[in-house]
């Protein structure tokens, strides 16, 4: 079968939804959010997207971008999915092909990928030069029958439980938390030069976040915890990012914000969640652990060096 690789067209937004959905279960995708994404990207990112066709469908699809919210000059990303029906047919190739020489066309010097633990994705990684890192596990919660704990009877003096749409006249506070604790995430690649434009756009416009289900913890009127939420509108919930500013931390507000935010997604009609964790973080996987999430699949951060071929 032939596979033909092209740039991605908005009007393949719901088949590389699909293919999202069917590789990585544990993503939270729309048609939407895909066409946005691209639609939307800033101009710093330098994003294209290619998709591969074997046999007249969507076979697999890459995202290459430059990290632009990075202190570290020449960082560049790689995100490739390939349909596990059509592996074998040099889609991941052609693919990475393409989005590797766009990168290097940029000046990037050191390529992030981001395969799946499993060892045909390590593998076909390893022979295009990319070493492992870091292992991140993602983690399924079943809320349909999870015994979710109780919010306290009374919060600590100073502290309210409330949710992002609350800030729609001023998001800034939560920019500024949100890239307080991105900042603090255990990476090799820091995301540490976000500026307030691009937040509003990736994030707070982003069509898949639910403000309505993050919950923002406040002290004393001011942002100390946060639990992001994203949905699907099919069942799907996914914590995009949970964490506390360091003024904060060490007072169980990441699981009480996290606590707050799962319950009303099940309010909601959400009946699963997913969440995601860098191996090394215990005191995220020791919360996540005792909100009852489990064991769902794992990927690795991957490094190239085109510094040294």
């Amino acid at each position: 079968m032939t596979v033909t690789v092209r740039p991605f067209h908005r009007s393949d937004a719901r088949d590389v939804s699909e293919l999202r959905r069917r590789v990585l279960a544990y993503c939270i995708s729309t048609p939407q959010s895909v066409a946005w994404e691209v639609a939307e990207a800033p101009a710093a990112r330098r994003l294209r997207v290619f998709v591969a066709e074997a046999g007249g469908r969507i076979a697999g699809v890459v995202k290459a971008s430059v990290r632009h919210d990075s202190s570290t000059a020449g960082q560049g990303v790689v995100a490739l999915l390939v349909d596990r029906g059509h592996r074998g047919l040099g889609a991941g190739r052609a693919l990475l092909d393409a989005a590797e020489d766009h990168l290097a066309g940029l000046g990037v010097t050191r390529l992030h990928a981001y395969p799946q633990d499993d060892p045909r994705s390590l593998a076909f990684a390893e022979r295009r030069g990319y070493r492992r890192l870091r292992l991140a596990r993602h983690l399924r919660l079943d809320l349909v029958h999870a015994v979710l704990p109780p919010l306290p009877a009374s919060l600590p003096p100073g502290t309210e439980l409330r949710t992002a749409a609350d800030f729609g006249a001023d998001p800034r506070p939560l920019f500024a938390a949100d890239a307080e604790v991105t900042a603090d995430e255990p990476d090799d690649l820091t995301v540490d030069a976000m500026t307030y434009e691009d937040w509003i756009v990736h994030t707070w416009e982003q069509p898949d976040i639910d403000l309505d289900l993050t919950t923002v913890v406040t002290v004393d009127g001011e942002i100390a915890s946060f639990s992001l939420a994203g949905t699907d509108g099919r069942g799907r919930y996914g914590s995009q990012m949970t964490g506390t500013r360091r003024a904060y931390r060490g007072r169980g507000l990441a699981r009480l914000a996290k606590t707050d935010s799962l319950r009303r997604a099940r309010d909601a009609c959400c009946t699963e969640a997913f969440t995601a964790n860098d191996a090394g973080n215990a005191p995220m996987l020791a919360v996540n652990a005792a909100l009852g999430y489990r064991p769902f699949a794992a990927e690795w951060h991957c490094v190239r060096d085109l510094s040294h071929p």
